[in-house]
């Protein structure tokens, strides 16, 4: 059946796919959605980041949802909008590149991956009619990148499948404009890992302070953002205390500036 196992799934049992499911035709209740999702590149990779917060309407649905995944060896996914399906999306995706990689005896180019994704998106194009909308971000490591240019890249998508390579940093979901922002203050082109991952962290910090559904860092539960770097070793989830140590020291950094303000007004 080739390389591609959606394909193969379309032909034995196309209800399994996620956008050939009967989509109901009264209008749906609220449903858990997943915001926000950033990415960077930097001095020798990729970065992406995504906080911990899925609402429901005006509800916090879970505080403590997983919503940047590894595609494979050496790229990453990240979610937004309705987070059931864009699981399961995420989950047949990286069957798909295990299943071309283990069909081919090769791994599938970067370009390929991204491409591979759009068409995954463009199926389920009927259920983002109805409300059911996926929208990853989609970055990795450039095994073919020419030399002298920045091995690592970034794709976003829109529902509708278009697929579009962002140059530096981007963001998706409630808070991207927000997280954008930031990004556009604090990235900078040949970051660094280390100022790379404080600029991912800080820029959830700052979506979260003016969009409701992006959650902060949660010292009380030990919830902070998951971050991933994908370099030449591969994709690597940084652990809990790394970002824990980044995410608190944006914290006393900002309130050491609220105090010094409040200072001078007195």
């Amino acid at each position: 059946m080739g390389s591609s196992f959606t394909d193969f799934l379309g032909v034995t049992a196309p209800d399994l796919l996620p956008g050939r499911r009967p989509i109901p035709q009264l209008p749906m209740g609220d449903i858990p959605h997943g915001t926000t999702i950033v990415s960077v590149t930097y001095d020798g990779g990729v970065l992406m980041g995504g906080d911990r917060r899925a609402t429901m309407g005006n509800l916090i649905s879970s505080r403590d949802i997983e919503k940047v995944y590894p595609a494979d060896s050496y790229s990453v996914i990240g979610i937004a909008g309705a987070a059931g399906i864009a699981i399961e999306m995420v989950r047949l995706y990286q069957v798909e590149l295990e299943h071309y990689e283990k069909i081919e005896g090769l791994t599938l180019s970067l370009d390929g991956k991204a491409n591979r994704l759009a068409a995954m998106i463009r199926g389920n194009l009927g259920a983002a009619m109805q409300g059911l909308a996926v929208v990853p971000l989609f970055a990795g490591f450039d095994l073919d990148a020419a030399p002298g240019t920045s091995p690592g890249r970034i794709f976003s998508y829109d529902i509708t499948g278009g697929n579009y390579e962002e140059r530096g940093y981007a963001a998706v979901g409630s808070g991207s404009l927000f997280a954008k922002n930031s990004l556009k203050k604090t990235w900078r082109n040949g970051l660094p890992a280390d100022a790379a991952v404080r600029t991912v962290v800080e820029s959830l910090y700052d979506a979260a302070d003016d969009d409701s559904a992006t959650g902060g860092p949660d010292p009380v539960r030990r919830l902070y953002p998951i971050v991933y770097r994908v370099d030449g070793e591969g994709a690597v989830r940084l652990t809990d205390a790394e970002v824990a140590a980044v995410a608190d020291g944006i914290v006393t950094d900002r309130a050491q500036a609220d105090r010094e303000n409040m200072n001078r007004e007195a």
